[in-house]
């Protein structure tokens, strides 16, 4: 093994401890796409699985969790949304299947739920927007967090990942803390850790993977964009907001804003109450994902993508795409390593 990858071994190695793998690098939960085939195979390539529970029943994620440890007997851990209806029964699933680790997403978890997921022998993690909230989810019980920022595709905050690198690393150190958000090659990573991360949450990297169950013509999408193609959805009116998403740009996303002048413009005539318009703005894209996920609609669909799809060229292999990660955090630090010996 050269020195590089073990100076690297040894920055991740509080990340790997935790999560009981071979590289610290986790797989964002992405709705419809974070299933059982691509969890398993980012575990089986040394990394970290997440399955995406998103609006599942209890039944579904259970199927989903026994699928998934069908194919991998690695380490993964379960993404739980703090808003859904059924979260308390959803984390006894996770507790009566021995997930190992569950991550509570979507907003400020309860107390309750936290200590629930550790009664029942899960490590919990979750997503901290600031460095004041990362401390009160420690003293919750948290036993890591995560932050990402606004580059990631999905549902995003308004602060770069740079900004809350700088942030959160310095001042939080008493749990893991990983970094996600427009992370796309390992040249970054080794920044992060570097910084004190204990390694990094990728999603748009995976959506190419060949394990995953995308529809090609998502998959070409993806392949076919520029990091400048993904944006965060438009609003058109602050007294109608809209919760920011990042995606690409499609025939879909610009029909969105027309929708909304309409919608508005219905409200302002007296023909709808503003809580009424309110919720046909908040569901115009229910059932967009799955609709270009799995179906392939990338007209009508949501395309929901971060700002690393620049970097997506191809589809490989997830182990493939795990190698390279890893290679090139490697030859970063071999060329420091080389230019430090040369002074």
């Amino acid at each position: 093994m050269s020195l590089a990858r073990t100076h690297l071994d040894r920055l991740w190695r509080r990340g790997r401890d935790f999560l009981g793998t071979e590289v610290a690098i986790m797989g964002g939960a992405m709705s419809w796409v974070s299933e059982r085939h691509l969890v398993a195979a980012i575990s089986n390539a040394g990394g970290f699985g997440v399955l995406a529970c998103g609006s599942m029943p209890p039944a579904l994620l259970a199927a989903e969790i026994e699928g998934t440890q069908a194919l991998t007997d690695r380490p993964f851990g379960v993404n739980l949304i703090t808003m859904h209806p059924q979260l308390a029964e959803l984390i006894e699933v996770c507790g009566r299947l021995r997930v190992g680790h569950v991550v509570l997403a979507g907003g400020l978890p309860q107390a309750s739920s936290i200590t629930r997921a550790k009664e029942l022998g899960a490590k919990v993690m979750c997503f901290a927007p600031t460095a004041l909230f990362g401390k009160k989810l420690v003293r919750l019980g948290a036993d890591a967090l995560i932050i990402e920022g606004t580059e990631a595709g999905g549902h995003i905050g308004p602060v770069s990942t740079s900004v809350l690198a700088q942030e959160i690393l310095p001042v939080v150190r008493d749990v893991p803390v990983f970094v996600a958000g427009g992370i796309g090659r390992g040249e970054v990573i080794v920044s992060y850790l570097e910084m004190g991360a204990a390694g990094v949450q990728l999603g748009t990297r995976f959506v190419c993977a060949t394990e995953c169950v995308a529809h090609p013509n998502f998959k070409q999408a993806f392949i076919r964009a520029n990091a400048r193609d993904a944006v965060p959805s438009a609003q058109v009116d602050p007294n109608f907001p809209v919760i920011p998403v990042r995606a690409l740009t499609n025939p879909a996303s610009q029909r969105f804003i027309t929708f909304q002048h309409d919608v508005i413009g219905r409200f302002r005539k007296g023909e709808i109450d503003q809580k009424s318009a309110q919720l046909e703005i908040e569901h115009y894209w229910a059932g967009a994902l799955r609709k270009a996920v799995i179906d392939g609609d990338i007209e009508n669909g949501s395309l929901m993508a971060g700002q690393s799809v620049g970097m997506v060229s191809r589809e490989q292999p997830t182990v493939e795409i795990i190698a390279d990660l890893v290679d090139q955090a490697v030859r970063a630090l071999d060329s420091r390593e080389t230019l430090e010996a040369t002074f």
